[in-house]
């Protein structure tokens, strides 16, 4: 985790007014190393079904990314965090603080 990640688990999503207020709470949901490491294969498993749907304009891809992003996810977080997605009360922001942890996590500024 990054030295900005601080413990905020009893937070509500929906408080924060920013995403950059947003995002320590999102890392601090995403602690367990295994939960972040399905994060990053759904992520990828969804980018590689965005680029089949692009190639193929076979609608089905959508909802094979749709599945993949978020099923790896929730696994994590179910699984693994033992908390509740905050794609549940803040959709976009998580959404938006899946995409920054993916690449937070490809440039090393969150451990793999």
């Amino acid at each position: 985790m990054t030295a900005t990640t601080t413990p905020t688990a009893a937070a509500d999503p929906r408080s924060f007014q920013t995403f950059a207020d947003f995002y320590p709470f999102y890392l601090g949901e995403h602690s367990n190393r295994t939960c972040r490491r399905l994060h990053f294969l759904g992520s990828t498993l969804a980018l590689v079904c965005l680029g089949l749907l692009i190639a193929t304009a076979n609608a089905w891809w959508l909802l094979a990314g749709l599945l993949c992003g978020y099923g790896f996810a929730w696994l994590g977080h179910f699984g693994f965090e033992k908390n509740k997605p905050a794609s549940f009360k803040r959709p976009l922001y998580s959404f938006m603080g899946d995409w920054v942890m993916y690449k937070d996590i490809w440039t090393g500024r969150i451990p793999f």
